[in-house]
Order: C-alpha cells, then structure tokens, then sequence
C-alpha cells in the first residue's frame, strides 16, 4: 500500500505542477493574526477571463492540500469534472484552537467561533474578490476539521453546497444536527463521508452510527456517499477518499459511461433526447456552467434510439446536434435518418446531400451520408 500512496502522490505531483499554485498570506480580523494560504488555480485560468470556477476550500491545508489540488486537476484534465480554484488554509499548531467546539452544545466556540467567522466573513469574500469563483463552493476536511465544516450546515443558507469529510472526530450533538438539517435541507447538496477500519474505534462507532442515519434520509435536494475503507491508516485514508468523492460529487458532469447507457438509458420510459438536455440543464443549475454537449454522448443517445428503434426521437437530437456543432454534419446526419426512419425518403435524401457539404464528426464521415443518399436515390427512383 505505501508503493501505491507514493505513486499517488507522484502523479498528483506531477499534474499539479502544471497549474498555477500561490502562496498568500491573509491578514485576519476575527483571529486577530495572519494565515497562510495554498491557492492553486486552473491550467486555463487566464485563457478565458469570463469563465468562472467552483471552489474548493481545503482545512489542513498545510497537508491536505496537495492531495486534493492533484486530484482537482487530474479530474479536470481528463474532464470529468469542471475547472476549479483549490484554497488551502495552513493551520498546523492551530488545528486544536480553530476546531474548538462547547461541551454542552457542540458548536463552535471562543477561538472555534473566531475560526469560523474567518472562514464566512473574510476567507471567502477574499477569494472571491481575487479570482473569478462560480457559485458552487465546496468544504474538504479531515479528523477534527471534518467535523468543523459541518457547522456551515447549521446555518441558513449553507455557505458551500459540497462536503467531504473523511474520518471526522464528530462532536457528540453532530450525531443529531446533521441528519435532521439534511432531511429538510431545500437546496442541492452533495454530502460524502468515509472512515478506515484503522480509525479509532469511537470514532469508527460515530461514523457508523451517523452513516445509519444519513442513509436513511428521504431528500432529493440530497446527494450522500459513503466510503468505509479497509487497510488505510487514518492518516493515508484522505489519498483514498478525495477521488472517490470527487468521482461521485461531479458524476453528471462525466461522460455517460457503458453502465449509464445499458442501466438506464436504454431502460428510460421518457426520450433519451429529453434526458440528454436534463443532463446539461443540471450541470449548468449545479455548477454555472454552460457545458457543450459531448460527441461521446451524442452517440449514446443515438445509439439507443437505434437499439429500441424510436427514430421519432431523431428529429429533437438533430435539432440539437445543429446548434451545437453547426459546422458539421451531425445534425443533417441524425435529421436524415429520422426522415428516412418516419417515411419522408425524398426530404432525407436531399438532408443527408446537404450534409455532405460540411465537416466529418463522431465517427459519420461525409461518404457515409452520400452513400445514404444514393441509396434512396436509387431505390426510390428519384
């Protein structure tokens, strides 16, 4: 397992010295000193000065930060999640002070509250009056400070609709806050916790008993993962958890893969063209991002309009292959078959000849649709 840690750790490495990192300090009223900041910002940060990115603000900066920069990148980079900005806050020999929680209610306190304050009133305004940050904000914490990022649950509209907290030291009250704030929670929220068999046995029990409770919640604005990891320490499980939950935090924004196309939309009782706009609608309703529509899922969606033989349902993803990518011949190839399939030979011969004019895309090459078209032409006689 230690070859396997190390090999992560390179490759994060390697992927992350590609993106831009900074070292800021901010200067704090509320803690009444100066923090160290990570900033790592995306490989196309400067390309496009009108997109903007979803955050991530990372606790235990000092050492959690790395891990969940490389992963932000290399998910990035292979586009199963969108660019996003990575903050990290330093707090080695303060962890215990800003995590400070009351024995009697379980909620932030004296230099705990002061911390938290910090976070709300003054990390995040910075961030965003610096770097050009997306609505969708998310919270990575690990032992005491996954248990800190909870309390921006507590508050009426949550500061960050993401959470990952891996192995929390959880404050007792914790066990009944979070199950009740999310079964009622209003907004779309993604929620993934883990531990390791190699935590310690109280804080393996809370875990268990919250993941109960957690699992049991009837809420669609909900969206809840939980990893329990064999063989990592406590200190190795985060290298484990971060990709699993950014996997499953981002997963509408992947490709469709072979298991969606086969479980699901072939299974669909509604068109598949209509689940490809609701796909893209979410992505741009969760992460303000107006994502073009994918030639992998182009064909998925064609595919199974072929393989269940609803041709009818051509006409719409034509349509949208248009408007998506005008300059090729996508959107006069899936109109053509939808007339050729609905008894219109003569509008689809001269679709796919007008088709022929334009670039090659997805696999369609331009004698395909020529070939289409002479073949109407000759079997119709026209």
């Amino acid at each position: 397992m230690k070859k396997t840690i190390v090999f992560f750790l390179l490759l994060c490495f390697a992927f992350n010295s590609e993106a831009q990192v900074k070292y800021e300090s901010i200067q704090s009223s509320k803690l009444g000193e100066e923090r160290q900041l990570k900033i790592q910002l995306p490989r196309g940060y400067n390309s496009n000065e009108d997109k903007t990115y979803p955050l991530f603000v990372v606790l235990d900066g000092d050492y959690m930060f790395e891990a969940v920069a490389g992963n932000v990148d290399y998910f990035s980079y292979w586009e199963d999640m969108p660019e996003a900005i990575v903050v990290g806050v330093n707090q080695l020999d303060k962890r215990y002070d800003d995590c400070m929680y009351s024995g009697q209610n379980s909620l932030p306190i004296e230099t705990g509250a002061a911390f938290f304050e910090f976070i709300g009133l003054e990390l995040i305004p910075y961030i965003e009056k610096s770097f050009r940050v997306g609505n969708f904000r998310v919270a990575v914490g690990h032992g005491e400070t996954a248990n800190f990022i909870n309390y921006y649950l507590l508050k009426p509209n949550p500061l960050f609709q993401g959470y990952i907290s891996v192995s929390p030291e959880l404050a007792p009250n914790m066990l009944d806050y979070l199950p009740e704030i999310l079964g009622k929670i209003e907004s779309k929220t993604f929620y993934y916790l883990a531990n390791t068999n190699n935590d310690s046995p109280s804080t393996k029990q809370m875990i268990e008993a919250l993941n109960k409770d957690m699992s049991a919640i009837d809420n669609d604005n909900l969206f809840y993962d939980f990893d329990a990891f064999e063989g990592p320490s406590h200190y190795s499980v985060p290298t484990h958890a971060i990709p699993s939950a950014i996997e499953g935090m981002f997963k509408v924004f992947q490709p469709i893969s072979r298991k969606e196309y086969k479980k699901v939309i072939l299974e669909l009782e509604i068109s598949p063209v209509v689940y490809l706009e609701e796909k893209y609608q979410t992505i741009y309703d969760l992460f303000g991002i107006e994502k073009q529509i994918l030639i992998n899922d182009f064909k998925a969606i064609s595919a199974a309009i072929e393989k269940n033989e609803f041709y009818e349902y051509y006409e719409d993803l034509g349509k949208i292959a248009r408007k998506e990518y005008p300059e090729t011949l996508l959107g006069g190839y899936y109109l053509g078959r939808f007339y050729e399939e609905t008894g219109e030979p003569k509008k689809a011969m001269r679709t796919y000849q007008s088709a022929y004019t334009l670039k090659e895309i997805a696999g369609i090459t331009k004698d395909d649709v020529l070939q289409r078209a002479d073949s109407i032409k000759e079997d119709f006689g026209y």
